[in-house]
């Protein structure tokens, strides 16, 4: 329906709301203001992370997910040197996925690549599994996944998988979804077996990409890149229920990355065409408002205090560093032009930002202090979904380390 626009203070400055409601199919036309056997461990129990209390804060959770411990801040678990078992066996690495197959391996003390292996033809992200076990390496035009022993920083057997340009794995651990974006589906998965489990077919979904999960874990918010909206899935049922269109539907290179404020009263949606961020309410039922960031607004990530968003705007050579709940713009970060950052990133002790520079050949790493530019690094071709490991937390939602 719609709406007058109005402005709410915990939003931010900068940030338009719609006193109106989106309808359950999503659309509108209120205006807003611009502003296999590898070899390697899979999924397995919670047990693999820091203990959790036995009685959840958070009711009618998704059964099976590790208990909410502060409805006020999920990533309450992933801050500051929190890691869990698993993790702490990890080698600390930083990987790097490229468009040509590759992925290169970043010691992240030296800064210097100790390693490259191939992993299939087109290299998208490297995603940390649910129980933090295993890394794996996307190949989505080889339709399949490359594992990485994060022990070792040494991949195993590939395993075939439909189209993982993403990957990302249920609050419950039972299932691995493929977003299988050119087929417009999400493809589920054992995350043991890697047999097909289920497969919901977004038809209306162009550009299917990036994902984050509502407190309860009851909840997945995709965004459809080319379709200038976010599909809503129920995760227990594995079904679609609304579609919500941006108020802009951009649709070249339209909604990107998906983030949860840490307090569950929104979601973060950046869309490079809009060069801001999209602001979706909590319910995941209307967009609120947006707020302007930089040209090619592309990853979403939380500080290790869950206090800032840092979003990469990889047009704009620029980091805009938001409120983590209320969105309010706190500062601007900028790398030296030419500079492309697009997805990474922050470190387990939370003091660097990694990101990798797709379109100039070369990863970043920025303080989180005073956001100066602490090394580039050369890489290859076209790298994207950079993956700093080890991560506190206890388990892993995907991407490139959703961890709570």
């Amino acid at each position: 329906m719609p709406g007058r626009l109005t402005t709410l203070a915990a939003i931010g400055t900068g940030l338009a709301l719609l006193a109106g409601c989106v309808p359950a199919s999503g659309q509108h036309s209120a205006t807003v203001e611009s502003s296999s056997s590898t070899g390697l461990a899979s999924a397995g129990s919670p047990s693999a992370g820091p203990t959790s209390p036995a009685t959840a804060v958070v009711p009618d959770q998704l059964p099976g997910m590790p208990p909410v411990t502060d409805p006020g801040n999920v990533y309450a678990a992933a801050g500051a040197g929190m890691l869990g078992r698993a993790a702490r066996a990890a080698r600390p690495l930083v990987y790097v996925p490229h468009n040509s197959g590759d992925v290169w391996v970043i010691d992240p003390t030296t800064f210097a690549v100790v390693r490259k292996f191939p992993a299939g033809k087109q290299i998208q992200h490297v995603v940390p599994s649910w129980d933090m076990r295993t890394l794996y390496a996307t190949d989505d035009t080889g339709d399949r996944l490359t594992p990485i022993d994060p022990r070792t920083g040494l991949p195993g057997r590939a395993i075939e998988v439909l189209d993982p340009y993403n990957l990302y794995f249920t609050p419950d651990g039972r299932s691995a979804i493929s977003v299988a974006e050119a087929h417009r589906s999400l493809v589920f998965y054992d995350p043991h077996s890697w047999h097909e489990q289920a497969r919901l077919p977004l038809p209306e979904c162009a550009g299917v990409d990036h994902a984050d999960f509502s407190v309860d874990g009851r909840t997945a918010v995709f965004s459809c890149e080319f379709a200038g909206r976010v599909a809503v899935v129920d995760v227990a049922s594995r079904s679609l229920v609304r579609m919500i269109d941006m108020p802009v539907r951009n649709t070249h290179m339209g909604p990107q990355d998906v983030k949860l404020a840490p307090d569950g009263s929104r979601y973060f949606i950046a869309d490079s065409d809009q060069g801001g961020v999209w602001v979706l309410d909590g319910a995941a039922t209307r967009v609120d408002g947006q707020i302007a960031t930089g040209a090619g607004a592309h990853g979403l990530y939380v500080s290790r205090d869950a206090t800032r968003l840092y979003v990469t705007n990889r047009l704009d050579s620029s980091i805009s560093v938001l409120d983590a709940r209320s969105g309010a713009r706190i500062t601007t970060w900028r790398i030296p032009p030419p500079a492309s950052p697009d997805m990474g990133g922050v470190t387990a002790d939370g003091k660097q930002l990694w990101l990798s520079g797709r379109y100039n050949r070369e990863v970043y790493v920025l303080s989180t202090t005073d956001g100066h530019l602490i090394a580039r690094i050369p890489v290859g071709l076209g790298p994207h979904g950079l993956c700093v490991w080890p991560q506190p937390g206890r388990y892993s939602l995907g991407h490139t380390g959703i961890t709570r």
